[in-house]
């Protein structure tokens, strides 16, 4: 039980925290659109079983993404992935979820949130991922606690997250720096970095801090960087009203 009182896992926690509340955002729309039409009695239910049933998945999905992580290339297209998915929480598209299947049974509504999240989860897995595989030790238990934190907070308190974003903008910015510090941190780690003796061909990195922070760094402040230039191009091409 040493492990509960090293700085690694809860900062580790608290990343897999915010990583699942910010991009769990689409999730809970999801929820809300796939339960719109159930009567009111069966709402919370389909609402309940939905998500337990896409939380067995995604857990199922990680313990996958964090073992292929270990193989060569896929961290550092992993790393490559979430400085694009945090370029995209900073300049988001505007896209709906008007096509999204409603339905008013029970278990075609559950069946609904479960596909839909499955399909909407591949950022929020390999996030998640990448932060417990930098806490080292106890990943499955960091997944696993992050998720059971941060998924009432999403099904029941999204509106609440939503109106705090609005206020506080600076709350997506850290969390698109934030998954670009993962990214950067990923990114050394890969096999065909850090393994002297394997594909010598490639560029070899020390595995020290010095080079995982400052990748971590360089990683969250592209991110900011070439999040901001997309909005700001955004805000540029939009149409006047």
């Amino acid at each position: 039980m040493d492990f509960l009182t090293a700085p690694a896992f809860w900062i580790a926690l608290g990343q897999i925290i915010m990583i699942d509340i910010l991009l769990g955002g689409d999730n809970a729309v999801v929820i809300a659109l796939a339960c719109r039409k159930l009567p009111p009695a069966q709402r919370t239910k389909g609402i309940i079983w939905g998500t337990a049933g896409a939380i067995v998945l995604r857990v199922i999905l990680i313990f996958f993404a964090m073992t292929l992580l270990a193989l060569p290339w896929l961290k550092f297209i992993g790393a490559l992935l979430l400085v694009w998915i945090g370029v995209k929480l900073l300049a988001p598209d505007e896209d709906g979820h008007g096509d999204l299947a409603t339905s008013d049974k029970l278990l075609a509504a559950i069946k609904t949130i479960i596909v839909a999240d499955l399909v909407m989860s591949v950022d929020n897995v390999i996030a998640i991922a990448g932060a417990a595989q930098n806490a080292g030790e106890h990943q499955m238990l960091l997944v696993v606690l992050g998720l059971l934190i941060s998924i009432p907070i999403i099904v029941w308190g999204s509106q609440l997250v939503i109106k705090l974003m609005a206020r506080f903008p600076m709350i997506i910015t850290a969390g698109g720096m934030l998954l670009g510090w993962i990214a950067g941190g990923m990114l050394v780690s890969d096999p065909v970095l850090a393994n002297p003796d394997k594909w010598q061909w490639m560029l070899k990195l020390p595995q020290n801090d010095m080079i995982k922070y400052g990748a971590s760094v360089a990683g969250a402040l592209l991110v900011l960087v070439v999040g901001k230039y997309a909005a700001s191009r955004q805000t540029k091409d939009a149409p006047a009203h």
